[in-house]
């Protein structure tokens, strides 16, 4: 019956001690640098191949200290973000470029990890598009298509 009690009071004393680390966890520091992006996607619409893949995403400041960007990371080799080296103060915008390699044909979805110091210290950006060769044929069920879709209809 000991050990009962003794194991009764030792799970309510750890769950007591989680539910204050949960609660510590959810404050945010109210002066800590913070993200405002104009938008967190890109949509490239329908880019040809090999046209320039370089767009930016913009953003603000808006928390009481300088922002502070460690790094950024593209999910693959065809996605290469670059970002500002010097911190972004107060109030101050900022623009993280990224530049998609336009050389496959086909939908594509990326994204790009930012690493800060902000309240929100890690932010994922999405890009997303299709590329098309201009110069490819298109398959001849399309062409018979577009060929119908064409033709004014007699009546």
């Amino acid at each position: 019956m000991k050990n009962v009690v003794t194991l009764v009071l030792f799970v309510l004393a750890t769950m007591s001690m989680n539910a204050q680390a949960t609660k510590d966890a959810k404050k945010v520091n109210k002066k800590a640098p913070k993200f405002e992006f104009v938008s967190k996607v890109i949509d490239y619409g329908t880019i040809n191949k090999n046209a320039d893949g370089v767009r930016e995403f913009k953003f603000k400041n808006v928390g009481k200290t300088p922002l502070i960007i460690t790094k950024t990371k593209g999910s693959c080799g065809c996605t290469v973000p670059s970002h500002p080296k010097e911190p972004i103060m107060p109030r101050k915008k900022g623009v993280i470029k990224v530049k998609y390699a336009t050389n496959r044909v086909g939908r594509f979805q990326k994204t790009v990890t930012v690493y800060s110091n902000a309240s929100e210290p890690v932010i994922r950006l999405t890009i997303k598009g299709e590329v098309i060769d201009p110069n490819a044929k298109k398959p001849m069920s399309l062409q018979k298509k577009q060929t119908l879709m064409a033709t004014p209809n007699k009546k």
